[in-house]
């Protein structure tokens, strides 16, 4: 039990990674906001988690014994993240732990000249701008308790170039900076900040996350067919599963990592190294 009163946010939480860490996390004794748009976005060509699919998260997480608070909303707002860690802090009275793990893979699929002002605005906007929001709701409460830990779900596309990705390469290594810099600002207030590094991500149904489909997608080719071209580059010859990367958010979450902060840690099978 690593994170017993402890309260984790995490956004992102209606389905895959998010949905993923929120499990294990409750299952190792954390109270749990959930935070998720819950609704599609405009320039956002694939459906985004729904109501029903975070409250499904919440009764997983519940039925591991967790007490959780659900709420939409879209981290490109200030306000309407500002005031679910209001509603979080009349809760439970503290979070100690934020997993920045909302995101989007597309739009995507062309070279950069061929990228939209609006396309690359709502990438950045939310899979950088929205951890910078985040953190910024969360860090006053964590300096008046002088402890908490949190960890940014970045990518190997924060670490290495992806042809046609460019929004999205170009968000996921600013989320790296952004966990550099803010580790540094706030080391004296015993607040760890810590990227994590997914490689491709094995589909769970269970999980419902799409983010392998929406990559061969934006590819044009059959999510099957992108999964073998993986395999290929992959040194240990597999996927990475969800509970591969949530085991490690758990770590970077928990006092066993309390000297861990502004690293790097990637869960990629190897494929950063080659």
């Amino acid at each position: 039990m690593r994170l017993s009163q402890k309260t984790a946010l995490v956004t992102g939480a209606a389905r895959g990674l998010g949905r993923a860490c929120a499990l294990r996390f409750a299952e190792e004794g954390a109270d749990l906001v959930l935070l998720d748009v819950a609704a599609d976005i405009a320039d956002v060509p694939y459906p985004l988690g729904t109501p029903d699919q975070l409250e499904a998260t919440a009764r997983l997480c519940r039925e591991r014994g967790a007490s959780v608070l659900t709420a939409c909303a879209d981290v490109r707002q200030q306000k309407e993240v500002d005031d679910v860690v209001a509603d979080a802090l009349d809760r439970f009275g503290r979070i100690d732990v934020l997993v920045n793990n909302a995101g989007i893979a597309a739009p995507s699929g062309k070279a950069v000249h061929e990228i939209t002002e609006d396309e690359w605005g709502v990438m950045l906007d939310v899979d950088l701008s929205g951890a910078w929001r985040t953190i910024k709701a969360v860090v006053p409460s964590m300096a008046k308790q002088r402890s908490g830990s949190i960890v940014n779900i970045s990518s190997t596309a924060g670490l290495v170039g992806y042809r046609y990705f460019a929004g999205y390469v170009a968000a996921k290594h600013g989320l790296i900076g952004l966990t550099r810099a803010a580790a540094l600002d706030y080391a004296a207030l015993q607040i760890r900040v810590n990227a994590l590094c997914p490689g491709q991500v094995r589909e769970e149904p269970t999980l419902e996350g799409r983010m392998l489909s929406e990559v061969a997608r934006s590819l044009g080719v059959a999510p099957e067919d992108q999964e073998t071209a993986f395999l290929e580059s992959q040194p240990m010859n597999a996927l990475v599963n969800p509970e591969d990367v949530s085991s490690a958010a758990l770590w970077l979450a928990s006092d066993d990592a309390r000297q861990v902060t502004g690293s790097v840690v990637t869960v990629d099978g190897g494929f950063s190294t080659r």
